[in-house]
């Protein structure tokens, strides 16, 4: 049990890295070109952010491990928002909240989230139509944003240091970086997937919890990472777009190219007075936690500490559920 433990960390750690250098190569690129500071956040760190748990999910779909590739994408939803962002929200609230740029990735989350409900509550089976439709909303979302970086009506001022930082960055180390952390996440996902199995079976603990809450959490540690350097810099609104989109990241593109390549059910190997656990507590908790942190910000333009501390208490039971029920 110790080998695939110390693997399972050595996953955890490459994934991190991993995602630190092709977030850094993919900025670093996109300010060379001028791209514009809203489409990188919205859409290149988002997509950065979220590549461990796109390879986690895909590996673990075409190993047939669906409990993996679905428990990834639900778990990181949940940990990303009642964990990363409730972290960013009770240390320092944001005081006012751009609503135009925030709106756009919310109701996309939720129109999505709809969506795999629908799949999840009526047949509870993700065929490769229903992974197509959830890649297509993808598509679309990313269309969207890029139009509207380009024609102006997204605008975000480049931070002095970062533009002076893109200028010394020559574009061979931007690409080695993009290039070297793609591989890096890959062989670390491997290694989570495939030792986070073993432990599980070793623990006696359903693949789909540890999916849930280790894996997960393990794959939104760069999430994490952005959060809280947003925060160190007084950015925390940022981190929470960030976050927004990495969630709508984890329904369309990490469940739709995990179901694409190999069609899974909901996982039953957990079950609450004979009813599927996954459908009674983790997409409730799921809407939930997306509901309390988006909401506020929606309708008042802020976020309040209250949030933060009540997503953690959250999270906090839901993890002790998962171990404990």
């Amino acid at each position: 049990m110790l080998v695939p433990v110390v693997l399972f960390i050595v996953g955890l750690v490459l994934l991190i890295k991993g995602g630190d250098w092709f977030v850094d190569g993919a900025v670093g690129i996109a300010h060379r070109y001028h791209i514009p500071e809203i489409l990188i956040g919205a859409t290149v760190v988002s997509i950065g952010t979220t590549i461990p748990e796109v390879l986690v999910s895909s590996i673990a779909a075409g190993l047939g491990q669906s409990q993996t590739a679905y428990g990834n994408a639900i778990g990181s939803v949940i940990c990303n928002t009642a964990l990363i962002a409730a972290i960013t929200i009770a240390v320092k609230p944001a005081d006012t909240v751009d609503t135009g740029t925030f709106r756009i990735p919310v109701f996309f989350f939720f129109g999505a989230a709809a969506l795999y409900s629908a799949v999840a509550y009526t047949t509870g089976q993700f065929t490769r139509v229903v992974g197509s439709i959830l890649l297509s909303v993808f598509v679309v979302y990313m269309m969207i944003n890029t139009k509207k970086a380009f024609s102006g009506e997204l605008v975000l001022d480049v931070e002095e240091d970062d533009e002076k930082e893109a200028k010394e960055s020559s574009l061979g180390k931007d690409l080695l970086l993009l290039i070297l952390g793609a591989a890096v996440i890959a062989v670390g996902a491997d290694l989570l997937v495939k030792n986070g199995k073993i432990i599980a079976e070793g623990l006696g603990v359903p693949e789909s919890v540890i999916a849930l809450t280790f894996v997960a959490l393990g794959t939104s540690l760069p999430e994490l990472v952005t959060a809280i350097t947003s925060l160190a810099k007084g950015h925390g609104s940022l981190s929470l777009g960030n976050i927004v989109g990495a969630n709508l990241f984890n329904l369309v593109l990490v469940s739709g190219l995990a179901v694409t390549i190999r069609p899974f059910g909901i996982p039953t190997e957990k079950m609450i007075a004979g009813h599927n656990a996954s459908l009674l507590v983790d997409l409730p908790v799921m809407f939930a936690v997306m509901v309390l942190m988006t909401l506020p910000a929606l309708l008042k333009k802020r976020l309040y500490r209250w949030q933060g501390i009540m997503l953690l208490c959250i999270y906090a039971a839901y993890v002790s559920f998962q171990f404990f029920f």
